[in-house]
């Protein structure tokens, strides 16, 4: 096969999902998932693809990186990777190429999820044609409004990952210090990506008196056992979660909807009202009934950024 289809990609610091595109549609039977450490870069992993489906070239090419797109270029934040369009070209064989970052491919794909993939976690007025906000908990965290002004759809990229954590009381000043050990400075990314809910685990078990570490996974196992420090873990890290969205809220506006995405924001999505998550999001003092403003769901759809991918593409 050539040109009919595009290609589209989603590139997570773990695994990349690749599919082919008919227009804004998803082949469904054309997805496969690649583990990032077997592959040397991402050309190798679509040459690879296309090859397996028997694929010469596309009509399109797409792709989402988890990293900063300047000028076309998208660096990875947790993998070793630069991508750029020429390299996009060369593996795909494709004239039409676009990078973007992850989370404004979903942001591009809002409007195109099926309802039944959007779970509603604190409900609220919403307003479709005003601004949106989709954010991502997963290997990293990052956030990008989402604008449609007069049928054109502007998805902001940012990198408020990196900004600093939010600080309430003095425990979360103590861990503040705790994990500005890793980098330098106590980054959103160090408490709420998934190696962030490794921190503050270890945090937890050091403010006991009791140092030990797990996994992101070990830990979600053991919440679910009722496991108590992986419960003060969990708590702690929907607080965090909680604050953080809400200052995010209050910085965008978002009356159309917050949406949030990513393994981690999944895997606690079961917790996050038993855990407080709502009273943390409006916790803004005189603003805290203002906070009433905005929706909050979880998107359910794993290839929401594979979507957005076809969009934007289809748009150009």
């Amino acid at each position: 096969m050539s040109d009919p289809f595009s290609l589209v990609a989603d590139i997570g610091g773990t695994n990349t999902r690749v599919a082919l595109a008919d227009g804004k549609t998803i082949r469904a039977d054309s997805i496969r998932r690649f583990r990032n450490a077997e592959f040397p870069g991402l050309e190798t992993i679509l040459r690879r693809y296309l090859d397996d489906a028997g694929v010469k070239d596309c009509a399109g090419a797409c792709v989402a990186a988890a990293g900063p797109v300047r000028h076309g270029v998208a660096t990875m934040t947790n993998l070793s990777w630069t991508i750029d369009g020429a390299a996009l070209s060369r593996a795909t064989g494709a004239e039409r190429v676009a990078i973007l970052n992850d989370l404004q491919a979903q942001g591009h794909a809002l409007g195109h999820i099926a309802e039944d993939k959007l779970a509603r976690i604190i409900d609220g007025p919403v307003q479709p044609e005003d601004a949106k906000l989709v954010i991502g908990a997963g290997t990293g965290f990052n956030a990008a409004p989402v604008h449609d002004a007069r049928g054109v759809r502007i998805v902001a990229a940012s990198e408020c990952g990196h900004i600093n954590m939010p600080i309430r009381t003095e425990a979360d000043l103590r861990l503040a210090r705790f994990v500005e050990t890793a980098h330098g400075f106590p980054g959103v990314e160090d408490v709420l990506a998934g190696r962030g809910l490794e921190r503050l685990y270890a945090f937890v078990r050091s403010e006991a008196g009791d140092p030990g570490e797990m996994s992101a996974a070990e830990i979600m196992e053991a919440l679910a056992e009722g496991d108590a420090a992986a419960e003060a873990a969990g708590r702690l890290y929907v607080r965090l979660l909680g604050a953080e969205i809400g200052n995010l809220a209050l910085v965008h506006l978002p009356f159309g909807g917050i949406f949030l995405i990513g393994g981690v924001a999944r895997a606690f999505q079961p917790w996050l009202d038993r855990f407080g998550f709502a009273d943390a999001f409006r916790d803004k003092g005189r603003f805290a009934g203002f906070m009433a403003n905005f929706a909050v769901s979880v998107i359910e759809d794993d290839y929401a950024a594979l979507t957005g991918c076809a969009v934007y593409l289809d748009n150009l």
